[in-house]
């Protein structure tokens, strides 16, 4: 059994896990078909194992023998590596919940604007989410994860992402004229007009 087989299957054994990752987290193992035919350049193999409520799809890439990366996609044409492996991947999504928009407000993938995005959408999610950190704290004794802190984390996930090319751009139908986007996105937090 490969590391992400074993963690999958405490998740999946444990009902209180997959229902707070999928409830406080927004990540589903329930579903894992991105439903369209995608493929990486090397054509390594790629396994939809997880999703989120806005129709994206995690994917553990290489053979379950080695290391394997994952992916994200969302429902949108974005793709990139988030993470080396399946715990440093559930370490970000569990410590950093909202990375998406982290990477969204990234400037393109500047780490100092991310680190500013961060900071709102803790703040932001304190608020709708009081018990996050509780949340956070059962889930990673769960799953035996490091929580590190938010800095850290924001980091690790920039560098993932700038980690993409060339080896794990998701190519569609059109193979290179069908390649996904970047994750990284162009806005600032300074764009968000509630964080002004």
């Amino acid at each position: 059994m490969t590391s992400a087989d074993h963690v999958l299957d405490l998740i999946r054994g444990n009902p209180d896990v997959s229902n707070l990752l999928e409830g406080a987290f927004d990540f589903d193992i329930s579903r894992g078909d991105q439903g369209e035919d995608i493929r990486l350049p090397s054509g390594a193999l790629m396994r939809g194992f997880a999703s989120d409520a806005a129709g994206g799809t995690y994917f553990l890439c290489g053979e379950p023998s080695g290391r394997q990366p994952v992916v994200y996609a969302s429902s949108e044409g974005q793709a990139g590596l988030i993470a080396d492996d399946l715990t440093a991947a559930l370490e970000i999504i569990i410590g950093l919940p909202c990375w998406h928009d982290c990477l969204k407000f990234s400037g393109g993938g500047d780490v100092e604007a991310m680190q500013i995005a961060a900071g709102y959408l803790e703040q932001d999610l304190a608020e709708y989410e009081p018990d996050i950190g509780e949340h956070r704290a059962r889930l990673a004794d769960a799953l035996s994860l490091d929580m590190t802190s938010t800095a850290e984390l924001v980091s690790k996930l920039r560098e993932a992402v700038a980690r993409t090319e060339p080896d794990l751009v998701l190519l569609g139908d059109e193979g290179e004229d069908g390649a996904y986007e970047s994750l990284f996105g162009t806005f600032l937090p300074s764009d968000n007009p509630g964080w002004r």
